[in-house]
């Protein structure tokens, strides 16, 4: 009796919304499901674009899953444990992306049933981690290594590659001659892992054949002054000066005050001002360089002076394509033009400023390091052009994983059959509950080849019979969808191959990603902040509201 005349105990602060259990689990699915339906329809050589529309009239067209993830916005704090994954995918392995939302989608979608049935979740959790772990070992047991080839195979290697990320790009109709690029590209700059080495320039205009790609730096013409269009535009073998200063005439910027007897001193002062700056250019000039990049402003005199000179000059380059142009020509940047030697000057075979469409780029082509080289895009619209660097982004990290990372597997959905066949027969020797549970993390890999399919119009079902009767045989392991015919084909001899780290990156992540949604059984939304937030943005809304509407009311009416 005591016990039930106790008063109610209050943890949380009143307004607090709590859900928890069952029902919060079986939610939580139900969202990642919706994020995973937005992207399902992206996948594969004939997935979908999605047009992404955002508030401040911005129009994005792209069907590669990172992008479309981060642009919609998701609220739903379970479903955003999908977005972290595809950005992880993309900064990790660069490609994939889709992929993995789908795949830890349809792992939650298969544990569902249990969930409502009463099935703890540490139970799928445990089973699930298990499966993981056995399919990522699978990969590495089927993946093929390309080391110890010449470089002639092991670009062509490569190629293809590339040509199976981008035949699901919206430049895969050219995915040969955008692959070549690309691996001509990572093989430039080498060993260097920096990613800013390769730079992606846009040029809207003609056709995408019209890309090119430079073994070097290139970047638009600067801003310039007068006295410009006197310069040389084409230099072979020249040496090449970049500078982190100004070369103007500089106003003072703290608030100087000098004191004169004499109003002729003041000349002696604007003199000073003078010999510095021509100081400084006599120092570029007397260094040998004949052309002179600095990321500060190069002014109206200077490049004057530099013109006279035949030297070539540009100003306000941007610092990442004067980090380019260092890499590449050897130079080094320097804060001052005091004790210029020549150890720290570039050098490259051929400067020209070319036209390209309406654009001019200044192009160092034939530089020493090699360390870094440019793509050069061209296009109609602009959104096109966008996503073509967002797709040449995907291919290059698969390219610089690829050669990290040696080893190749069937693509097409050959690996997901595989690594599913493996996981049924393992499901057979397991006693108890987890039987089922490894086996629904079986049937939840075969989402990929299903998918391709529906996204080609082609009938699913009878396709992955085909797939399952074929891998079942033990001959089959390569086999995976034939995107052209409708039918079932060998990835691996019409190479259709795929970084093995990519499939292991998004089992990882995907099984990691289910078992912490899976894990969560309640969620506590906190009304303080939102409160707080909706109150300042009513109450600045009333301030501008009002003083608009008094503003107009005091000039309408006639004073008495």
């Amino acid at each position: 009796m005591a016990s039930m005349m106790q008063p109610q105990i209050i943890l949380l602060k009143e307004g607090t919304d709590t859900s928890q259990g069952r029902a919060q689990v079986v939610s939580n699915i139900n969202a990642c499901t919706a994020v995973a339906d937005t992207v399902r329809t992206t996948l594969g050589p004939r997935g979908m674009d999605k047009l992404i529309h955002d508030d401040k009239g911005g129009v994005t067209i792209s069907n590669d899953g990172a992008t479309i993830m981060r642009l919609l916005d998701i609220v739903h704090p379970a479903a955003k444990i999908l977005v972290d994954i595809a950005k992880s995918q993309d900064s990790e392995v660069g490609d994939g992306t889709t992929t993995v939302v789908l795949l830890a989608a349809e792992f939650l979608k298969e544990a569902k049933p249990y969930v409502e049935d009463g099935v703890h979740p540490h139970s799928l959790i445990r089973s699930y981690r298990t499966a993981g772990n056995m399919a990522i070992q699978r990969v590495k047991e089927l993946a093929v290594s390309i080391e110890g080839k010449s470089l002639e195979e092991k670009k062509s290697l490569l190629a293809k590659c590339a040509a199976t990320t981008l035949s699901s790009k919206l430049i895969g109709g050219e995915k040969e001659f955008f692959a070549s690029m690309v691996v001509d590209a990572v093989l430039a700059i080498g060993n260097d892992d920096r990613l800013n080495l390769i730079g992606i320039k846009k040029v809207p205009g003609g056709t995408m054949r019209d890309s090119f790609l430079v073994n070097g730096v290139a970047f638009k013409k600067t801003f310039s002054y007068a006295g410009f269009e006197q310069q040389p535009k084409k230099f072979l073998n020249p040496k090449i000066l970049l500078l982190n200063i100004e070369l103007e005439l500089k106003s003072e910027k703290e608030n100087a005050e000098i004191r004169l007897s004499d109003p002729l001193q003041y000349q002696s002062i604007v003199d000073a001002e003078w010999n510095i700056i021509y100081d400084k250019l006599d120092k570029c000039v007397k260094s040998g360089a004949k052309i002179v990049l600095s990321r500060l402003a190069i002014g109206d005199l200077a490049t004057q002076y530099f013109a006279d000179r035949d030297i070539f000059c540009a100003g306000r380059v941007t610092e990442e394509d004067l980090q380019r142009v260092a890499a590449a020509t050897g130079g080094m940047v320097q804060t001052s033009v005091n004790n210029v030697i020549d150890e720290v000057l570039g050098s490259c075979e051929v400067f020209e400023e070319k036209q390209v469409g309406n654009e001019r780029f200044n192009i160092f082509s034939g530089c020493p390091s090699g360390q870094t080289a440019t793509i050069v895009l061209r296009g109609g619209a602009d959104q096109f052009i966008e996503e073509a660097e967002r797709s040449l982004h995907d291919a290059i990290m698969i390219v610089r994983r690829a050669l990290k990372n040696s080893t190749v597997v069937p693509g097409g959905g050959a690996i997901d059959m595989e690594i599913s066949k493996y996981l049924r027969q393992h499901a057979r020797t397991i006693a108890g509950k987890s039987q089922f549970f490894v086996n629904s993390f079986a049937k939840a890999l075969e989402v990929i080849p299903r998918q391709l399919c529906d996204n080609a119009g082609f009938d699913a079902t009878d396709v992955l019979n085909k797939l399952r009767q074929k891998h079942a045989s033990g001959e089959g392991a390569n086999y995976g969808v034939d995107i052209n015919t409708g039918g079932i084909t060998d990835s691996f001899a019409n190479f259709v191959w795929e970084p093995a780290v990519v499939k292991i990156n998004a089992i990882n992540a995907a099984t990691e990603a289910s078992c912490l949604i899976l894990s969560v059984d309640e969620t506590v939304k906190n009304p303080k902040s939102e409160s707080a937030q909706g109150e300042a943005a009513a109450g600045a809304m009333a301030g501008r509201g009002g003083g608009a509407m008094r503003g107009r009311g005091g000039r309408g009416m006639r004073r008495r």
